[in-house]
């Protein structure tokens, strides 16, 4: 069973080829994982603003939501056949496959971003054994809303509304707050 991440971080700013390098690896190591296990795919990544993907900010957050994982599968009954932590300087990555219905690990992992009050920092993806992405949208859900506004998050992004300095406290006061209700 794959172990929470140190917190000894990288804590250097990634450049963009390097983001887009490693989201093509993330998806590479996905058809890996499908195509040796065929099975349910769950991935856990995080939504980090700015530069710095790796700090020990996000490790903590990642920790916590790869222990919510692991706590949901064990609840649920899902057979792990394999369970791996990447940490990487463009971000945490962790891949679980389970034997379990796609639809089902999605329904509890949109749960857990929703109940858990530092969930909304987890980006935790479901594939189903063909390789499809069971997507928000799918589910009938609204898209992901900005930490600091109501506004979508990808609209206040790309409009640069707010500072990465901003966005950052709110994520470590979204941590100190899961670590205090724990």
């Amino acid at each position: 069973m794959a172990s929470v991440l140190p917190e000894l971080a990288a804590n250097r700013a990634v450049s963009l080829p390097e983001l887009l390098t490693s989201r093509e690896c993330r998806q590479a190591r996905q058809q890996a994982w499908l195509a040796q296990h065929q099975s349910t795919l769950l991935v856990l990544t995080l939504v980090v603003p700015g530069g710095v993907k790796d700090s020990a900010l996000t490790r903590n957050i990642f920790n916590l939501g790869w222990q919510a994982l692991q706590q949901l599968w064990g609840e649920q009954g899902w057979h792990c056949l394999q369970a791996e932590t990447l940490a990487l300087s463009t971000g945490c990555e962790g891949f679980v496959a389970l034997q379990a219905d796609a639809q089902r690990v999605k329904d509890c992992a949109m749960q857990l971003e929703v109940q858990q009050p530092i969930g909304r920092l987890w980006d935790i993806d479901v594939l189903d054994s063909q390789g499809r992405i069971l997507s928000r949208r799918d589910l009938g859900l609204a898209e992901r809303r900005c930490l600091l506004c109501s506004q979508p998050a990808k609209l206040c992004a790309r409009q640069r509304q707010h500072s990465s300095e901003q966005l950052l406290q709110e994520m470590e006061r979204m941590l100190n707050d899961a670590l205090a209700t724990r």
